[in-house]
This record gives C-alpha cells, sequence and structure tokens, in this order.
C-alpha cells in the first residue's frame, strides 16, 4: 500500500522560506513522477510544481515560478517543495501526489496521480 506523507508546514511571515518534504513507501519511489497541489479555503486543489520520475523534469504553476523550488532525493524516497519569498495568497493546504503510472511525464492534472498524502497547512501572514 503506498503511503504519502507530508511534513514542514507551519506559519510564516510573508517574504519567509518554508520547505515541505514528503516521505513516499510501499511501492518503488524512483519510478514515479511526484507532484505538489494545494488548496486554500473556499478553492478547488491546484497544481504548484511537479517533478519527473528521474528529476531531470520539473514544471511549476505560473503562480509559484521563481520562488518555488521541487525536488527529490531518490535515496531516501522523499519529494521536497522549497518555498521561497512567500505571499499571504500562498496560504492552503498542501499535499503530495504520486503519479498513477511508471516511467511518465510528469503533468499539471490531478487526474495522473492516484496516490495523496493528508495534507500539511502553510499559513502565511502580512
Amino acid at each position: 500500500q503506498v503511503q504519502l506523507v507530508e511534513s514542514g508546514g507551519g506559519l510564516v511571515q510573508a517574504g519567509g522560506s518554508l520547505r515541505l518534504s514528503c516521505a513516499a513507501s510501499g511501492r518503488t519511489f524512483s519510478s514515479y513522477a511526484m507532484g505538489w497541489f494545494r488548496q486554500a479555503p473556499g478553492k478547488e486543489r491546484e497544481f504548484a510544481a511537479g517533478i519527473s520520475w528521474s528529476g531531470s523534469s520539473t514544471i511549476y504553476a505560473d503562480s509559484v515560478k521563481g520562488r518555488f523550488t521541487i525536488s527529490r532525493d531518490n535515496a531516501k524516497n522523499t519529494v521536497y517543495l522549497q518555498m521561497n519569498s512567500l505571499k499571504p495568497e500562498d496560504t492552503a493546504v498542501y499535499y503530495c501526489a504520486g503519479s498513477s503510472l511508471a516511467y511518465t511525464r510528469v503533468s499539471y492534472s490531478p487526474r495522473a496521480y492516484s496516490y495523496w498524502g493528508q495534507g500539511t497547512q502553510v499559513t502565511v501572514s502580512s
């Protein structure tokens, strides 16, 4: 059974930084693309960042490009989201997601991901 466990969320002032981690277990982590999504109160879940199974390709939502960096350590079965220059509008629950199929292109669509963590809250104060 695949498990994804996020950590690293918290309260930070605008302009600050946080690093989220997602520890994966239950399948060959290095074979699957991973993504980070977020959901603010009253809004739909939206894509934030994604990384290919090898780590060679990354994609970002326009709203976070240049401020967030996704990375992975396949030896540790962990994917990270480094978030810099945080803004109040980044406040949301952040979810880690694992792709449904191995060795496929990283995707912006939540439909490409079958496995989800429980989420970690990020709150950015102004």
